[in-house]
């Protein structure tokens, strides 16, 4: 008799793709619901901290990008450090992440974030055990730091199955487009699936907690799982819409005629099509 195999989360997803004409609708709508968040948040001086995390090819780029792509990045600041310096190294690792903690008027959404050393960093063998269990008593701590002082910090997990990732990292091989998203890393950790999902699994036990949840999206239908995200990070802010007065053009006058234009060097019209 075979075993019944257990009902995970990305059994129960959606298994029809949302068409681009249905997403492009539902985008546009949230794209304006953003826009009055960013004008609330800068006029309460809220501050806003968003943290992305994932396996590799979860999708996480793509919903950082619909979630910015029509607001303004003075105020939407994506953070995605790159590897620590010898300096960073040096110090206290969750140090090099405060500077960039959002001050009033700001939601800063890290691209990965100090979660990396309960994740890659373990997984790969960077850092002893000490400092991954050390990692995962502060970070609850630094969190409730972050809320108490008043940022609104929300956490979110994007989970994709085994065969889409795969998928998705094929892709970027094939498509010129995409080759620099694959790197060395993303082959390595590859067929490390499940100590992944060992990290992972101690991570949220150790680390989801009252005043700084773990929020877990599928993300199987990239369409889907952008649209779902804006919503949810739009419920868990309260704002209003802060009417504007309403804008016209002034009417303007042009009578000068440039004589500069002739003597530039001009990139032809149709340059693309030759």
């Amino acid at each position: 008799m075979t075993k019944k195999r257990s009902v995970t989360a990305l059994d129960k997803a959606h298994s029809e793709p949302l068409s681009s004409k249905v997403f492009e609708a539902e985008i546009k709508k949230l794209h304006v619901e953003l826009v009055k968040l960013q004008r609330w948040v800068v006029h309460k001086g809220l501050r806003v901290c968003i943290v992305f995390e994932g396996r590799d090819g979860a999708g996480k780029g793509g919903t950082i990008k619909a979630l910015t792509e029509r607001v303004n990045p003075r105020v939407f600041r994506v953070v995605a450090l790159p590897a620590p310096t010898d300096r960073e190294k040096s110090q206290m690792y969750l140090q090099r992440y405060v500077p960039h903690f959002p001050a009033a008027g700001e939601i800063v959404i890290f691209d990965r974030s100090w979660y990396n050393r309960a994740g890659v960093e373990r997984v790969m063998g960077w850092c002893p055990e000490e400092q991954v269990e050390e990692f995962l008593q502060n970070a609850p701590l630094l969190e409730k730091t972050m809320v108490d002082s008043g940022i609104i910090l929300l956490k979110y997990w994007l989970e994709v199955s085994p065969d889409e990732q795969e998928r998705r990292l094929k892709a970027r091989i094939e498509d010129g487009r995409k080759t620099w998203k694959l790197s060395e890393m993303d082959l390595k950790s590859y067929d490390r699936w499940d100590d992944y999902t060992k990290a992972r699994d101690e991570m949220f036990k150790k680390t989801n907690t009252t005043w700084a949840p773990w929020y877990f999206a599928i993300s199987e239908d990239k369409k889907r799982v952008r649209l779902n995200i804006i919503k949810h990070i739009l419920s868990q802010i309260e704002y209003k819409n802060i009417k504007q007065k309403p804008i016209e053009l002034p009417k303007r006058k042009i009578k000068y005629e440039s004589s500069h234009h002739g003597k530039v060097r001009l990139v032809p019209e149709d340059l693309w099509n030759s």
